[in-house]
């Protein structure tokens, strides 16, 4: 992937150098209830303390002064910094040819445990789009476990995975994120589904993205694959045996390695919003 540095992007919230802040259990949930979450949210990479009614109340913590960092790490905040202003501009771009405005998301940087609109920010989470307040959130040990999930932590790969949560930013400036809960609300027996439709087409606009890239000579082949790859290892299935579980389909909330690859070269293929059906008309305007 051949990109430029060019700074930290304005739009990057840096909490590294920031403590997690008080940390409580509300609604009454206890120690128990807790590690069960921790050990879902572990299991399917979704944050499952956001919105529920035992939610972990974060507040931010007080700074603690300059961000200590790696230069590895310092590298992979540059790149997700070079991604995330050339992910928004693309999206800016296409939503410009339709006659719509684009508005940028942030994106959050933390360490172990942070606060979010949606509740709980924690490293064991994966990396989330929280709706409510149009961040990303992603503790950058994510990639350690990518890797130990199978997945690719090359260049491409991890803009994959920052290209993948903006997509569910455009989701919900295009309001199908709102569409989708209404109508998760109304049958609850379709929420998983919901959800898997939802996460494929998020995969789907990052392809979309990527597609972008290719024409501008960013991204080759190789870079490619490795993408990939990351999005095999977030596979539902992959993620079920690697937990030593059998594989249930009507659990998958993100969808199978097959599905989540094959969505995200439908949108590196096609390069257009409509070319990521995967509602297949079952939202409503």
């Amino acid at each position: 992937m051949e990109w430029q540095d060019e700074g930290v992007s304005s739009d990057i919230e840096d909490r590294r150098g920031s403590s997690g802040g008080g940390f409580g259990f509300g609604g009454g949930m206890g120690i128990g209830g807790f590690i069960l979450l921790l050990i879902i949210s572990v299991i399917t990479g979704r944050n499952f303390f956001a919105g529920s009614g035992g939610q972990a109340n974060v507040e931010p913590g007080p700074a603690t002064g300059p961000v200590a960092e790696s230069p590895g790490e310092g590298r992979d905040v540059h790149l997700i910094s070079f991604v995330l202003d050339d992910a928004q501009k693309t999206w800016a771009k296409i939503f410009a040819e339709h006659g719509r405005q684009y508005r940028h998301a942030k994106l959050v940087l933390y360490r172990d445990v942070t606060y979010s609109g949606c509740g709980t920010a924690q490293a064991t989470t994966g990396p989330f789009y929280c709706p409510q307040d149009e961040k990303v959130y992603i503790d950058l040990s994510f990639w350690r476990e990518l890797k130990r999930f199978g997945g690719d932590t090359g260049d491409f790969a991890q803009a994959y995975v920052i290209a993948h949560e903006l997509g569910h930013h455009v989701q919900k400036l295009l309001g199908i994120e709102q569409r989708m809960r209404r109508l998760s609300e109304q049958h609850e027996g379709e929420q998983n589904p919901l959800s898997v439709d939802l996460e494929l087409q998020a995969d789907c606009f990052a392809g979309v993205w990527g597609h972008s890239t290719e024409q501008r000579n960013i991204v080759h082949p190789n870079d490619i694959a490795g993408a990939l790859k990351a999005a095999a290892a977030v596979g539902d299935d992959h993620l079920q045996r690697m937990s030593g579980r059998a594989v249930s389909p009507e659990r998958w909330t993100h969808g199978s390695s097959a599905e989540r690859t094959a969505w995200f070269k439908r949108g590196l293929e096609g390069g257009k919003v409509n070319s990521c059906p995967t509602f297949d008309g079952k939202l409503s305007p």
